[in-house]
């Protein structure tokens, strides 16, 4: 009788087995669902129509085909999360509100709905696609979100929105128009990895972000592939920047940034902008087939760039400013398509030292108008006098151990054929409306 009775209370004592419940289409029958539904319950919803929005107050899974709609209705955020472990998998959800203010989305996870997954959701015609807005450890993996097409880009929301949500992963989900693919926001230690995101303004924006790793991840035919704004702590790992119009990289007050193993490539103005920031380690990265290799001003400081391949730009390195800055780490430099170089020791490393300026690109840079002087005996004097004699040279970039072979980093043939795509659209002049001087004031 005993062990009869210490049996009985253990089983009364475990948790009620979760139920699955199957939940038909129709107006209210999905918030009324949630609303009957015991903790841990999964609902699944058929193909058809779930008007809403609806909001999701305690730990449930919802699952369904993608042809089940959950719409908004254009009211609000269509499905907001306030609860821990939800998981939301497979079907649709479109129809959010349009105030941009108020972070319409298609999905809101909210502070305190801690470790929600969103899976395989197809989002549609929704202001902001996902909004993780304070809720820790969520995981957002192989989503397809396209965004909306407002003639104005910034007025459009982003793919998805991560504010003060430590512990993120967005793990394979594909973005299309809308604003920014990814925009991190006062966030921290999360993972941005093997995401595809296209046509939009920024691919990956980070404002005030910690140690967060963005590897992986492919930027096609945007205006700005990575922009790592004013954050600590970056490791931005084996991305691919093809096409992007203005920066494929840019890192604005940026510092302690580990980048390495990125292949920016066929950038209209710059492969990588360097502005204000410091202490970042650039390495084994290919720039490639831009208007400039790489653009750095502005006082940054203590960067190491070596290993890098800097290939067939228009203009390999703009520095503005005097200071003597030395591109090379621990006897390796970095390769130089245009660098006439040997190797008579069979190193690997040119026998002669890189200098991609001299004066007179600094006064180019200043008045542009003296370019129509550069053909001129005397300006071919002045930089002849200057590659003889180096000690007439002003400050600037200097590779003492420049490498005689790039490094290569392959492209799948499905990502090419989207990157010759874009190329045919920028040639047509075909591209979304947007002010190049919001680009340039971030």
């Amino acid at each position: 009788m005993r062990r009869l009775a210490l049996l009985l209370g253990l089983l009364t004592a475990l948790p009620a087995l979760a139920a699955e419940r199957e939940v038909a289409p129709g107006p209210g029958r999905l918030a009324a669902a949630i609303a009957g539904a015991a903790p841990g319950d999964v609902l699944v919803l058929q193909d058809g129509a779930y008007p809403g929005p609806v909001t999701i107050d305690k730990p449930l899974t919802i699952t369904g085909p993608e042809g089940a709609v959950v719409d908004g209705t254009g009211q609000g955020s269509v499905v907001t999360i306030d609860a821990p472990d939800v998981l939301l998998r497979g079907f649709t959800v479109t129809g959010s509100g349009t105030k941009n203010e108020d972070l319409d989305a298609g999905v809101k996870i909210l502070k305190g709905a801690d470790r929600a997954v969103i899976d395989r959701l197809a989002l549609t015609d929704n202001m902001h696609g996902i909004d993780v807005h304070g809720g820790r450890d969520a995981q957002v993996t192989g989503n397809r979100i396209t965004g909306r097409q407002n003639r104005q880009m910034n007025e459009r929301g982003n793919g998805i929105y991560v504010w003060n949500s430590p512990g993120t992963l967005l793990d394979g989900n594909t973005i299309r128009y809308g604003r920014d693919g990814i925009f991190s926001n006062a966030s921290a230690s999360s993972i941005y990895r093997n995401n595809v995101m296209r046509d939009l303004r920024f691919a990956v924006h980070f404002m005030y972000t910690r140690n967060t790793e963005v590897s992986g991840n492919v930027s096609i035919g945007n205006h700005l592939g990575f922009a790592i704004m004013f954050s600590d702590r970056a490791k931005i790992l084996n991305n691919l920047s093809l096409g992007d119009r203005e920066h494929g990289l840019m890192l604005n007050y940026a510092n302690n940034a580990d980048v390495t193993g990125n292949l920016i490539r066929g950038g209209t103005k710059k492969c990588l902008f360097i502005y204000n920031a410091h202490k970042n380690l650039i390495w084994d990265n290919r720039f490639q087939n831009c208007g400039i290799g790489i653009h750095f001003t502005a006082g940054s400081e203590r960067n190491v760039l070596t290993g890098n391949a800097f290939i067939a730009n228009r203009e390999q390195v703009k520095y503005v400013g005097t200071r003597f800055m030395e591109w090379s780490h621990e006897g390796r430099g970095n390769f130089w398509s245009d660098h006439p170089a040997y190797d008579l020791n069979g190193d690997g490393v040119a026998d002669g030292s890189y200098r991609p300026n001299d004066l007179i690109d600094h006064i180019l840079w200043s008045q542009p108008a003296a370019s129509l002087l550069t053909g001129s005996p005397a300006v071919q004097l002045v930089r002849w006098s200057q590659s003889s004699f180096p000690a007439t040279l002003p400050g600037g970039v200097t590779d003492s151990h420049p490498l005689m072979r790039p490094l290569t980093i392959p492209v799948p043939p499905e990502i090419e054929a989207f990157e010759a795509e874009v190329a045919g659209r920028w040639a047509k002049g075909s591209y979304d409306d947007i002010d190049p001087d919001d680009i340039a004031s971030h």
